[in-house]
């Protein structure tokens, strides 16, 4: 099977998969997670990245957080600074 490298795009939606799980590793299962606190861990996860990233992506997010036992139950985008928030539980 040949390598096949990242692209730029899949590449940050693979740094928010992984923001997402230390978030929920270390909060503990059910839970919201917010842009905040997300760009807190990340500064390059930019609401607008964050947004792109779940809209393109949304199946390395949900297969990076199924591997720690998590689920994506819900994505809510409020509008540009209205707020966006995930909502993760145990799988």
């Amino acid at each position: 099977m040949a390598f096949k490298a990242k692209s730029a795009s899949e590449a940050k939606a693979a740094d928010l998969a992984a923001a997402l799980v230390r978030i929920a590793d270390r909060g503990g299962a059910p839970l919201h997670v917010g842009v905040d606190e997300l760009r807190r861990g990340n500064p390059r996860l930019t609401p607008l990245a964050i947004g792109q990233m779940f809209r393109k992506h949304h199946d390395i997010l949900e297969a990076a957080l199924a591997e720690r036992g998590y689920a994506l139950v819900d994505y809510a985008d409020q509008g540009p600074g209205l707020g966006m928030a995930f909502a993760i539980d145990p799988a």
